[in-house]
């Protein structure tokens, strides 16, 4: 259940990167981040 949830967290931060590089928000820089490490952390431990 933790891989599944790593992976999707991963990808709900890569599709955010996408939305990143359309406005400038420095929110959005920070959720994709904490997306990012928190997706890792879950799908490879």
């Amino acid at each position: 259940m933790k891989r599944m949830l790593g992976f999707i967290i991963f990808w709900i931060a890569i599709g955010m990167t996408i939305m990143f590089f359309m406005t400038n928000n420095l929110l959005a820089m920070i959720i994709i981040i904490t997306c990012l490490i928190l997706g890792y952390n879950l799908f490879c431990c």
